[in-house]
């Protein structure tokens, strides 16, 4: 599933200089859900 915020989370994921990632929002939205999809699509190791 897309959705928005994906390209603004690849955004941050090519950045050299990123920090520690917080994502603020509404309950039930899927946050929890696209940033662990995210984490394993992009990423080795991923600290939750």
């Amino acid at each position: 599933m897309e959705r928005s915020l994906t390209t603004e989370l690849n955004v941050w994921a090519a950045s050299i200089s990123r920090k520690p990632l917080i994502v603020l929002g509404a309950r039930q939205v899927g946050k929890t859900y696209l940033l662990r999809e995210f984490g394993r699509q992009k990423f080795s190791r991923v600290h939750e």
